[in-house]
């Protein structure tokens, strides 16, 4: 099968690039940086060329726009790619009789309060505009009638680009005293275990009859804090003193979950996919940056 991933230079991107070394099938990445096969996923002509060239089978799409606070003021862009593009992968997909496996977010919550991990079906209720324009991705894609898988996620993390991992790692390696939210909860995920678990559904054909939104997320839960106060004590920096703070010390334009805890049992069940706790990954993805002193 051939298989087509946008977004192939992000965080997920990079770790799908690893993990489908090991494949049966031919992977395609794309992105709008040099070094990948150019693609431009808001231009469905665009979409439905590179699928009739390839005779692509199945596209992951790990492309977005995910800068949070600039996506309050961006305009349209914002709309355009976490909606309307994931539609338009939907419908060539439907045309072409393939799968559409999409990445969403628990962002796509935290309009209400509530303790309890948040299952597929509960309302989305987003307070900001990335939030928003995720759910209306998810619902554009529902709409067409492809096959499609969506995972909603959080707290991604990895070895590639920017994230709370590397900036946690450097201040608190340079600074005596760092304070972090404690009242947003959450659970961190290694994009490493995410791209795993997505090549274990499409690798063996496990999505036949199985299309709906499925929630995947490390074990586990945390603050924002308690994730600090785990990477300064695995990386052995040790001299900075990590502080709980409240989210009001540090103003954003958006509010964000206070708790977006996600129930993994759907994925589980479905997929038989055993998910690692958040700390064992934190563990190994640091042992592979060479973090760990």
């Amino acid at each position: 099968m051939n298989i087509l991933v946008t977004g192939a230079n992000g965080q997920l991107g990079n770790e799908t690039q690893a993990v489908a070394k090991n494949s049966k099938d031919h992977y395609i990445f794309t992105d709008v940086c040099e070094g990948y096969r150019p693609l431009d996923i808001t231009n469905i002509d665009d979409v439905r060329a590179v699928v009739k060239d390839e005779h692509i089978a199945c596209i992951i799409n790990c492309a977005a726009w995910t800068n949070v606070d600039k996506a309050e003021t961006a305009g349209d862009i914002v709309e355009t790619l976490n909606a309307k593009a994931p539609e338009n992968l939907a419908v060539v997909m439907k045309e072409a009789g393939g799968l559409l496996v999409h990445i969403s977010t628990d962002y796509v919550f935290g309009g209400e309060l509530y303790n309890t991990p948040c299952k597929e079906d509960r309302k989305g209720t987003p307070t900001g505009v990335y939030g928003l324009t995720k759910l209306h991705g998810e619902q554009r894609i529902q709409a067409v009638g492809a096959d499609y898988i969506i995972l909603r996620t959080a707290w991604l993390y990895s070895e590639f680009g920017q994230n709370f991992l590397k900036t946690m790692l450097n201040l608190t390696a340079a600074k005596p005293r760092l304070k972090v939210v404690f009242d947003q909860c959450g659970t961190p995920t290694y994009a490493g275990d995410l791209a795993a678990a997505i090549f274990h559904i499409v690798e063996n054909r496990l999505y036949r009859g199985h299309n709906g939104i499925y929630h995947y997320s490390n074990e586990g839960v945390c603050s924002w804090y308690d994730f600090a106060k785990q990477i300064a004590t695995l990386a052995g920096n040790t001299d900075c003193r990590v502080e709980p703070c409240h989210s009001d010390e540090f103003p954003s334009p958006v509010k964000r979950p206070a708790y977006s805890v996600l129930d993994k049992t759907k994925i589980k069940e479905t997929f038989g996919i055993d998910i690692p706790y958040w700390t064992d990954s934190l563990l190994k993805c640091m042992k592979n940056m060479n973090a760990i002193k």
